[in-house]
């Protein structure tokens, strides 16, 4: 299994905060030219029995995926968790009473929003997602933007629901060690997402990866559409220093919003292992060999 695939382990569908169904994400990126491919939902598993289907009626090889929100030293990290059992009930019921907080803090944002003078933001955010408890933040912005009060989901988020603006709701989401616990006993591989958005103090970041590396996580994104060039570098780094593998993601959400497409990522540093190694045994595909 070479280190030079087109791996591409972090999107989202309509299951989260996506546009397209899991049976058009999973033709966008074989048509793209990914080798590797993961659904990645935000606390969620119910896209992956037809992202999986879909992958592999293409031929395209597919790991199981979510993308789970925790709390870590007051502020949101994401541990992207893959080739685990989706069927583990354990995992299961760790992601359900992760989003069990997401609507009632959907309606305080829309409070908050009304207050504003924005009336309607929670029906309008619900008008977007499949699952009333999957809705987030994002859903909010495609409203707004849709409403005409902003000009995209980056005015909405600088705006309105960042700290200290009308729309803004804290929330505890999981705990580090539950997060990881919840992937790795279900067989998985617990990834730290985007590690450069937590925007943690050196000291911080630090005790993030001491911990996870602590509970049992193995892996790293270091090539995703949040990361430069020196970032990428940098948790390189960080990769090697606490013997993590590296995993590659578009974090793709939607044709026009995301920064990246499909497929569409460098190639991870040479000196690093890939993730899609030790998950070896857990890639599923309809081909004998599948790189």
């Amino acid at each position: 299994m070479h280190h030079l695939i087109n791996a591409d382990l972090h999107s989202h569908s309509t299951v989260s905060d996506g546009t397209l169904a899991p049976e058009a994400l999973a033709e966008r990126a074989h048509a793209r030219g990914v080798e590797l491919w993961s659904l990645t939902d935000h606390d969620h598993l119910g896209g992956q029995a037809r992202a999986r289907e879909a992958a592999l009626d293409l031929g395209l090889a597919y790991l199981t995926g979510t993308e789970v929100s925790v709390t870590f030293a007051g502020e949101t990290v994401h541990v992207v968790g893959l080739g685990f059992d989706a069927d583990d009930p354990d995992l299961a019921a760790g992601l359900a009473a992760t989003r069990a907080g997401r609507l009632q803090r959907a309606r305080e944002m829309a409070a908050g929003l009304a207050r504003a003078g924005i009336p309607g933001a929670l029906d309008g955010a619900l008008a977007y997602v499949e699952q009333p408890d999957a809705v987030t933040r994002t859903h909010f912005a495609r409203f707004l933007v849709e409403r005409g009060v902003c000009a995209d989901a980056r005015e909405v988020f600088r705006r309105f629901l960042v700290d200290g603006k009308p729309g803004h709701v804290p929330h505890r989401w999981a705990r580090l060690g539950d997060a990881v616990r919840w992937i790795t006993g279900a067989g998985g591989l617990a990834v730290v997402a985007h590690p450069a958005r937590c925007r943690f103090s050196p000291t911080a970041e630090y005790a993030l990866f001491s911990e996870f590396a602590a509970h049992g996580g193995r892996g790293v994104e270091v090539v995703v559409a949040a990361h430069d060039a020196g970032e990428q570098q940098r948790f390189a780094a960080i990769a090697e220093e606490f013997g993590l593998a590296a995993s590659r993601g578009s974090d793709f959400h939607d044709p026009q919003e995301s920064r990246l497409d499909l497929g569409a990522l460098p190639d991870l540093p040479g000196r690093l292992t890939p993730v899609w190694q030790p998950l070896a045994g857990r890639v599923e595909t309809r081909r004998q060999e599948w790189i």
